[in-house]
C-alpha cells in the first residue's frame, strides 16, 4: 500500500527536525518532565495539534536522549489512540515513532479510514524513509480491507 494510507502517518513528523520550524501545540491533562529518566509525559485527553494532522490520545511520552528535548529518542501515544489528517483517520490502542529508523508503529486494533475505504490489522508500520506501509496479522487476526469503486 503507498499513496493513500501514507499522508495520514505524519505522526511521524512531530520528532523530524523540520517540525521544529512550524507550531506544534500539546494540551492535557497533566505535563511532568522528568530529566533523570529523560523522558516527558502528557496525560489525560492529550491533543497534538501540528498543521496536516491531529494526534489524541490519553498519554503521550516523550523520550529524548543526553542532548535533552532537542535530541528525542522516541515518541510513544497510548489509550485510544486517533491520528487524523485532512483525508484519513487512523486509530489503535498505542502509537510509536522511532526518528533513527524512521519507523512508525500503530499496533492494537488498528483501523484506517479514507475515502478509498477501510483497512483493518493488528499492526501497520509505516516506514517513512522508503514510503511504504505494511498491514500485518497476528495469530489473533487478519488484515482485512473494503474498499470503494470509483
Amino acid at each position: 500500500m503507498r499513496h493513500g494510507w501514507i499522508p495520514l502517518l505524519m505522526l511521524a513528523l512531530l520528532c523530524v527536525p523540520a517540525w521544529a520550524q512550524a507550531k506544534v501545540e500539546v494540551t492535557g491533562d497533566s505535563f511532568v518532565v522528568d530529566e533523570a529518566s529523560g523522558q516527558s509525559v502528557f496525560s489525560g485527553n492529550v491533543v497534538v495539534v501540528h498543521p496536516g494532522v491531529t494526534v489524541r490520545a490519553e498519554k503521550v511520552v516523550v523520550h529524548y536522549g543526553a542532548g535533552g528535548p532537542s535530541n528525542v529518542e522516541s515518541f510513544t501515544a497510548t489509550g485510544n489512540v486517533r491520528l487524523k489528517t485532512a483525508d484519513q483517520t487512523a486509530t489503535g490502542d498505542t502509537a510509536t515513532f522511532d526518528p533513527a529508523t524512521q519507523l512508525l508503529r500503530l499496533t492494537g486494533n488498528v483501523v484506517v479510514n479514507n475515502a478509498s475505504g477501510t483497512l483493518n490489522a493488528p499492526e501497520l508500520v509505516v516506514d517513512l524513509k522508503n514510503n511504504t506501509s505494511t498491514f500485518t496479522g497476528t495469530k489473533g487476526g487478519r488484515v482485512t480491507g473494503v474498499f470503494t469503486a470509483p
